[in-house]
């Protein structure tokens, strides 16, 4: 095996890309990316990250809208890769894409399969309080995420663990265990292990900013995971004097005895107040506010937000 064509386009792919190109075994004949996007405010044409790459590594780039034209299959068919790489490219893989390779379309996935089959599988991990993820390299079929499983490696997810700093871990130790897989493809070595029909945890569903949105009514713990879910995106939010306050760290804290919710208490409220401390009251526990952002302003610790914008003891946020 020589010849590699390499689908992907975020951020999460580029280690996996730039591993191949380190690599003296195996030559990437192009890469495949999303086209171009304005993007921002001013909505500037961008790149994908992956775009950006290949062209510093001097790689032609294809871009096309749909994957499954006969242009795009005729001209894979033309290059006749050994093995065609999938890393969050975006698009579904047609059948006739998929068995063109010899070795087939091996895919890195950001789970310890058949968990969290889907867009958004490090974020969930983080949400559901898993104490563990991973990546699982797979050969693709017609299923989303349900293909043959190659190889995988299992990282412990830290106490403090964001969607942000999984997704570093993770997109370094797939990049490691696709050069792996490809060379267990290669030298006859690799084993396919199926998938059983049913994955266990529920399909992890693209987010959007609307999931970002505090539930002030749930327990301390489970809000503090969301937060860190969502950090660095879509980012948790709640309401704050009519405008939205993004909060990007808190800590989830057990009542004592004499804090506990009554009707006085009600969720969202903000039981605690000092010049550095800021905690409110959930369902079920107090989230201890540590780093917020008010619409418009930039990210701040909480003493600097409680010196702009001094809370009221009672004053309900959401």
């Amino acid at each position: 095996m020589k010849n590699v064509v390499f689908m992907g386009t975020p951020d999460f792919a580029v280690g996996t890309l730039q591993a191949l190109i380190n690599s003296e075994k195996y030559h990437v004949q192009a890469v495949f990316t999303q086209p171009d996007k304005p993007k921002g405010r001013g909505g500037a044409v961008q790149m994908s990250p992956i775009k950006e790459l290949a062209l510093a590594a001097q790689i032609p780039v294809c871009q096309p809208a749909k994957i499954r034209e006969p242009e795009w299959v005729e001209k894979l068919k033309e290059m006749n890769p050994d093995v065609i790489v999938v890393v969050a490219f975006g698009q579904i893989i047609p059948p006739s894409i998929l068995e063109l390779p010899l070795h087939g379309c091996i895919n890195v996935h950001a789970s310890l399969l058949p968990l969290y089959r889907g867009a958004a599988p490090i974020q969930w991990a983080v949400i559901n309080g898993d104490r563990e993820s991973g990546v699982t390299t797979m050969r693709m079929d017609a299923g989303l995420d349900t293909g043959d499983m190659i190889l995988k490696e299992t990282v412990p997810l830290a106490a403090d663990e964001t969607g942000g700093s999984l997704f570093d871990k993770l997109s370094a130790v797939g990049a490691k265990l696709l050069i792996r897989t490809l060379d267990a493809l290669d030298d006859g070595t690799a084993v396919l292990t199926k998938q059983p029909e049913e994955s266990p945890t529920p399909y992890a569903a693209m987010l959007t900013k609307k999931d970002g949105l505090i539930d002030w009514s749930a327990d301390a713990m489970k809000i503090e995971r969301l937060i860190r879910g969502l950090n660095p995106w879509p980012s948790a939010y709640t309401k704050y004097r009519g405008k939205t306050l993004k909060i990007w760290r808190a800590e989830a804290e057990h009542q004592d005895t004499d804090t506990t919710q009554t009707a006085d208490t009600l969720p969202g409220m903000a039981v605690e107040v000092t010049k550095t401390s800021l905690k409110i009251q959930t369902g079920n526990g107090l989230l201890s506010i540590k780093e917020l952002q008010p619409e418009g302003k930039k990210r701040m610790p909480v003493d600097a937000f409680l010196r702009g914008y001094p809370v009221n003891l009672g004053e309900h946020l959401g």
